[in-house]
């Protein structure tokens, strides 16, 4: 890649900590953000829905129903009645330009959610002066695309669907340089995969030999697994979510991959 992206510019592999780190704590809650960024994380995953009223959460799920004590679609709720809404009964669904502003060191990996979000989004980045720690990600292509073009600027983003898709054909090596021209046109730094999808095996060497080849890291979802978590370092991915944000931190201590945030390291 010819373009460089401060995102990206931290020593790897890469900690996320998926949604605040889920499975010790409430997700997507400022509570499990700052227990992730105690715990030395430079990067949180993240997602954005707008209300009705186009007030920007940080929230993954399209309603209220799953993770709340209340129900509805977010998009077609104003924020006085999302507000109210508790995450488990206890914690209210934090705004993203919070979750940017609260640690202006910390890195967000973002994951655009829907179409609604997109013009928040981009004033939140822009209020917050977070352009160079942000991470735009989508499964929508259409709406990824959306997304960068509303930012006005370069940004450091993921491929979309499409993209993986091509990836993973390159590295099986059907239409191995056609394919292989078409992604490195796509100037995107970054594919975030998972670790395998309805029992395929996505996330494999070749894949990873594959993004390397054409300048790009790959992000890998959600590992919860320590097992896991070496078998992917060691073929070489770039960086992995997970909810399972003690077990990831144990896991590249051990190898000595554990690169806290500076503060933190310092702290």
């Amino acid at each position: 890649m010819q373009q460089r992206y401060p995102f990206l510019d931290h020593p790897g592999p890469l900690a996320f900590a998926h949604r605040g780190g889920a499975a010790e704590g409430r997700e997507n809650t400022m509570a499990a953000f700052s227990r992730a960024v105690e715990l030395g994380y430079a990067y949180l995953e993240t997602d954005a829905h707008a209300t009705s009223d186009g007030v920007l959460l940080a929230f993954h799920d399209h309603t209220l129903d799953r993770v709340t004590d209340r129900g509805g679609r977010v998009a077609a709720l104003p924020y006085r009645e999302v507000r109210r809404a508790l995450i488990g009964g206890v914690e209210e669904i934090p705004l993203l330009e919070d979750v940017l502003g609260t640690w202006p060191d910390v890195r967000v990996n973002i994951d655009v959610k829907d179409s609604p979000a997109i013009g928040p989004l981009a004033e939140a980045i822009r209020r917050t002066a977070s352009y160079d720690r942000v991470c735009l990600t989508s499964f929508s292509d259409l709406r990824l695309a959306r997304a960068r073009l509303a930012l006005g600027r370069p940004v450091c983003s993921a491929l979309g669907p499409r993209g993986v898709a091509r990836l993973r054909a390159a590295a099986m090596g059907s239409g191995y340089g056609r394919l292989l021209g078409g992604l490195a046109r796509l100037g995107v730094p970054c594919a975030q995969i998972p670790a395998g999808f309805r029992g395929v095996r996505v996330a494999t060497r070749a894949v990873v030999r594959t993004a390397h080849a054409l300048g790009m890291q790959v992000h890998v979802w959600t590992v919860n697994d320590p097992r896991a978590m070496e078998d992917l370092l060691d073929i070489g991915v770039d960086g992995i979510m997970t909810d399972n944000i003690s077990g990831l931190r144990d896991v590249l201590t051990s190898r000595g991959q554990w690169h806290p945030r500076a503060s933190a390291a310092h702290a």
